[in-house]
């Protein structure tokens, strides 16, 4: 009989591994937890919220995937582990609204021979007060619904405004110059046909919708070479965004952000400046770090609890160097990969893999819009990097996104579609790599 596997948080990592081990080992022995019933590709959320991408094109349903791919899926948030008795508590499922809600699944428990906890990040906040009652994080798809259905909103307001105030128009701050806020600011930008499908004819995109970005570090993708980050800046300037650096948020209210001693009047605001682990892991009576994250050794198991291994954001992974692990979809899919590899030896009798998992960084891209793109990739010697843009990014990004197709689908036929897509697809930007 095949040990239970059970795999918390339907992420790239997470959805990654409950396919490749579904594949291989079948539903009885392989269950993906998630609240959400949809997976959508992370790097495409700017997208979905500047109404440049469809979530429901984007947008893989569990249950077909488990279908599809041979593991069990069980909808609904973790809510409890019980360690000595290898079970795990999963929240009941309302539906309706808080006026009306009825209990569509009621609380469950699911007992596991193996857990993987790959819950992902929250946004964190840094303490500012007003971020989380007034700002917007692009950390799911309701996210992204949320932000481009109040930005439409918006824009019909300030359209009926015109004819009374002709500086009416739609503030957008966003907080944060990482790639997420970076990619949605080029995205705003260049939405303006959307825009213009809902017959906002007396708005002008580039004057009316008026985008700030604000950074804490001196300039923005902070993690990435000066020479990306430099030509990043001159596409978002080319784009009329404005962006300011070197400046530290320090409240932020319903209609305005407060940067040092100056005032921004912002009717919508993304929050894109850091992100932390979900607090209710420090419940669950595993180690964690001063980050929230869940502990693990290099073969990212939970030292001192058997059976229990963590991955992606969620995880405080250390290189042999001893710096952590990125929070990005890369280390998570190789993290996947390596548990993937473990779990098949330890399932055909073979000794644990004697390596440790390490992180290979292959480099990072920034999409600007429908056809410009700029990036880093890593070269195999220590500290090599290319600077890289154009059609050879869009080519990268292509394959990076049929990887995790591939990944999650296990079919050819479902990557040439994919790339029909891609190649079709007038509105999509074409390059990040996180």
């Amino acid at each position: 009989m095949h040990s239970k596997i059970v795999i918390v948080g339907g992420g790239a990592g997470g959805l990654e591994l409950a396919c490749k081990l579904g594949r291989k080992l079948g539903p009885q022995a392989v269950t993906l937890v998630d609240s959400r019933q949809f997976h959508i590709w992370k790097p495409s959320l700017h997208e979905v919220a500047a109404g440049t991408l469809d979530v429901h094109q984007e947008g893989l349903s569990y249950p077909m995937l488990a279908h599809d791919n041979g593991f069990t899926f069980v909808y609904g948030p973790m809510q409890a582990l019980d360690e000595a008795g290898r079970r795990l508590t999963i929240g009941p499922i309302y539906s309706g609204d808080s006026g009306q809600r009825e209990q569509v699944l009621p609380e469950r428990r699911i007992g596991y021979d193996a857990l993987v906890l790959a819950v992902g990040s929250v946004s964190n906040y840094f303490g500012v007060p007003g971020a989380a009652e007034h700002t917007i994080s692009l950390n799911a798809t309701e996210d992204a619904e949320r932000f481009r259905l109040t930005l439409l909103k918006l824009l019909t307001q300030a359209e009926l405004r015109k004819s009374t105030r002709p500086e009416a128009g739609v503030d957008i701050v966003i907080i944060g110059g990482g790639a997420t806020g970076v990619e949605l600011a080029a995205e705003l930008r260049e939405a303006s046909g959307v825009y213009a499908a809902y017959d906002f004819h007396r708005l002008d995109a580039e004057r009316d919708v008026r985008i700030t970005l604000l950074e804490g570090a001196p300039r923005i993708l902070a993690p990435l070479p000066d020479k990306v980050a430099a030509a990043a800046l001159d596409l978002l300037r080319e784009r009329a965004v404005t962006v300011v650096t070197d400046t530290r948020v320090t409240a932020i209210t319903a209609d305005s952000v407060t940067a040092g001693d100056v005032v921004y009047p912002a009717q919508l605001v993304v929050w894109a400046a850091g992100i932390k682990a979900p607090p209710w892991l420090a419940q669950l009576g595993l180690p964690v770090a001063k980050s929230g994250q869940i502990e693990v050794d290099g073969h990212l198991a939970v030292p001192g609890h058997p059976g229990i291994h963590a991955l992606g954001d969620c995880a405080a992974c250390a290189g042999p160097d001893g710096k952590p692990v990125p929070p990005r979809a890369q280390a998570a899919h190789q993290q996947a990969d390596y548990l993937f590899q473990a779990f098949m030896r330890q399932h055909k009798g073979r000794a644990p893999q004697a390596h440790p998992y390490v992180y290979r960084d292959y480099g990072s891209l920034v999409s600007f819009g429908q056809t410009t793109t700029v990036g880093s990739l890593m070269g195999s010697l220590k500290g090599l990097s290319w600077f890289v843009d154009g059609l050879v990014a869009r080519l990268m990004y292509v394959s990076l996104h049929l990887m995790h197709h591939r990944a999650v689908l296990g079919t050819v036929r479902t990557g040439v579609l994919a790339l029909a897509r891609f190649l079709i697809k007038r509105s999509t930007p074409l390059v990040k790599l996180h």
